[in-house]
């Protein structure tokens, strides 16, 4: 599975580190993932899905129904 999270399509970004000497070399910063056990009301079950830490706090004001019709994501198929 890919480093991506499932509610926004938030994935890795291509990056410079950069030294004291402004040496660059390429790096990679990935998104701050985390496995969410999410309780899905309206499904009456609970939904796994991989998420970024900004779509936890989305689904935390919005509700997991709203952030996921948002996403255009079916929790039926999960």
């Amino acid at each position: 599975m890919s480093r991506k999270c499932q509610l926004t399509g938030k994935k890795a970004n291509n990056a410079y580190a950069v030294s004291h000497s402004h040496r660059r070399t390429k790096k990679l910063q990935q998104a701050n993932l985390q496995w969410k056990r999410i309780w899905w009301p309206e499904g009456n079950r609970w939904v796994r899905l991989r998420l970024s830490t900004k779509a936890i706090k989305t689904i935390q004001k919005k509700g997991l129904q709203a952030a996921a019709k948002d996403a255009g994501l079916n929790l039926n198929k999960l």
